[in-house]
């Protein structure tokens, strides 16, 4: 009888316990305070404006950031590429959900667009889906801890992209390096313009076509923001090959993949660029937790 009642408590128990767990990883919301989160760049510099911006549907263009938006079709997959100049690449920002580093904190890709004045925005590497891997945004270390097996990003103060392995390149050396922003997802698409992934790799799963988000450069100060639909009749998706191979035909010297699927969104002007989807069935923006974009 008392066996009986002992595991009676001890399931209750560990239902709870495992009730409480799925909470705290996917709803409940946690802000973290860093101390050592304080941006290199709090604020940028003032950079000369001549003339107002000229602004169609595909392009903008003022005196420090040129974007010019196309569409292609590949692999039964449509393409959003943002070819982009700018003067400084402190114009190369990122922002996180609410304004805020922590856990299940997010927002819409469009909403934190227009939070921070986006002209061109891309979601970021979702590091809140995880509890390793660098984080710095805008100059500010948030997360140290490295993800094992990871290739990180690095965006330095100059406008160049650095690929490192995550736990034998610190995020406290790349910050003190220069980097004024770390993702960590991946892997790294092109590194010196050649493919570094292969036909087998992918992301947490089998290989598939899906949704992609990337970002490359060609040299400091010209960038690819690029976003490919998936999952849909009217757009497969593409592997993490096919999205090397089209990369390297850009052009791009250095190819990074960032967080795809149902998060992989692109917002111009205030509009949502492409048709993000998680299943498919309902083309419609996942909350994520920050951004890319260009913008003062």
């Amino acid at each position: 009888m008392k066996q009986s009642r002992f595991l009676i408590l001890y399931g209750l128990v560990l239902v709870l316990f495992t009730l409480y767990v799925a909470l705290d990883t996917f709803v409940i919301t946690r802000v973290y305070t860093v101390s050592d989160a304080t941006p290199q760049a709090a604020t940028s510099a003032v950079l000369p404006t001549t003339a107002p911006a000229i602004v169609t549907a595909t392009s903008y263009s003022d005196a420090n950031i040129t974007i010019t938006l196309t569409e292609y079709r590949e692999h039964d997959t449509t393409i959003y590429v943002a070819d982009v100049t700018l003067t400084s690449p402190e114009l190369l920002k990122t922002a996180l959900a609410e304004d805020s580093f922590g856990r299940n904190i997010s927002q819409k890709t469009s909403e934190m667009a227009e939070a921070n004045g986006a002209i061109l925005a891309i979601n970021g590497d979702y590091y809140g889906s995880r509890e390793r891997g660098y984080v710095v945004r805008n100059g500010a270390l948030y997360r140290s801890s490295a993800s094992s097996d990871t290739e990180a990003l690095a965006i330095m103060a100059d406008g160049s992209f650095r690929v490192v392995q995550e736990g034998v390149v610190a995020a406290e050396a790349l910050v003190e390096d220069g980097a004024m922003h770390v993702f960590s997802f991946g892997p790294a698409l092109l590194v010196d313009g050649e493919i570094a992934v292969t036909t087998r790799d992918e992301v947490g799963k089998a290989m598939e076509d899906n949704p992609r988000t990337a970002i490359g450069v060609y040299e400091p100060g010209h960038y690819v923001l690029l976003v490919a639909d998936g999952r849909t009749r009217q757009s497969d998706g593409l592997t993490l090959y096919d999205l090397a191979e089209f990369m390297q035909g850009l052009g791009v010297t250095t190819a990074y993949n960032l967080d795809g699927g149902g998060s992989s969104s692109m917002v111009f002007m205030g509009e949502i660029i492409n048709n993000p989807t998680t299943n498919g069935r309902k083309i419609t923006e996942r909350s994520v937790s920050d951004i890319v974009y260009i913008g003062y």
